[in-house]
């Protein structure tokens, strides 16, 4: 049986996302199913080619980021997902003038609360950025 075109589109993003994924360190997808609050299992569902489930369009900046994608494959990986599903991709917001800072954490012990730590540290941070960037 044939498959439909968009399903060819969305294995197109996915075994790019697995090529990638392939030539990170071990431990990147344990890694992204925290960063997403996720079970390991659903990042295996979301990056399998061999899985038909799409991968949803707000946790591609949390992928790009965590996988360390290249500007280059940033963009090869967005034309193939924006061809799989045509306006729904997010506004990822400009990159300019940033830098990418690692931070050690510890572990909670939930993947849940985890994120929410995440998430509370990122936005504390792009809080006392734009304060400091208004202090002209």
């Amino acid at each position: 049986m044939a498959r439909e075109p968009m399903e060819d589109a969305i294995v197109g993003y996915k075994t790019i996302l697995a090529q990638i994924i392939d030539n990170r360190p071990s431990g990147t997808r344990q890694r992204l199913a925290a960063a997403l609050g996720k079970h390991r299992s659903f990042v295996t569902q979301i990056t399998s080619p061999a899985y038909s489930t799409p991968l949803p369009a707000r946790h591609l900046a949390t992928i790009f980021r965590v996988c360390h994608f290249s500007p280059a494959e940033q963009e090869r990986f967005v034309e193939v997902y924006h061809a799989a599903h045509p306006g729904k991709l997010p506004d990822f917001g400009s990159t300019d003038g940033l830098r990418p800072l690692s931070l050690m954490v510890p572990d909670l012990g939930d993947a849940k609360k985890n994120h929410l730590l995440d998430e509370a540290i990122t936005d504390f941070v792009q809080k006392i950025a734009m304060l400091l960037s208004n202090t002209d």
